[in-house]
């Protein structure tokens, strides 16, 4: 899984993205296991992820941070971006954020998509 470390800070949370392929659910679950080995993500708030699969369509998991994996989703689809997982983390800071959260989601996901057209 290719971690990019925290992104962004607001209000004190904590933002960062990670990303894998995988084509199936047995795949998101494993990276999910695999990403929570890691003791600060394990502990994180929000584990929001999302991948479109091409056998199967999108799946999601909010953990919480309810709609921020719809985000995600759309960023993918847009993106035409298939069978790549990809989780927003987040380490809440003790104030809400409001709809700043989604914005942050979709900053992590920018960063993580320009990072893999780079690399």
């Amino acid at each position: 899984m290719r971690q990019l470390g925290q992104i962004l800070t607001d209000r004190g949370s904590k933002y960062a993205v990670s990303g894998v392929p995988a084509k199936d659910r047995a795949a998101v679950d494993a990276a999910l296991k695999d990403l929570k080995r890691d003791k600060s993500y394990a502990k994180a708030t929000h584990n929001t992820w999302a991948v479109v699969l091409s056998d199967g369509g999108p799946l999601k998991g909010d953990d919480g941070e309810a709609g921020a994996g719809m985000v995600i989703i759309r960023m993918l689809e847009r993106e035409s971006l298939f069978d790549h997982l990809i989780v927003v983390t987040r380490w809440y800071g003790g104030k809400h954020l409001g709809g700043d959260r989604f914005r942050h989601v979709q900053t992590c996901v920018r960063t993580y998509l320009d990072d893999d057209i780079k690399g």
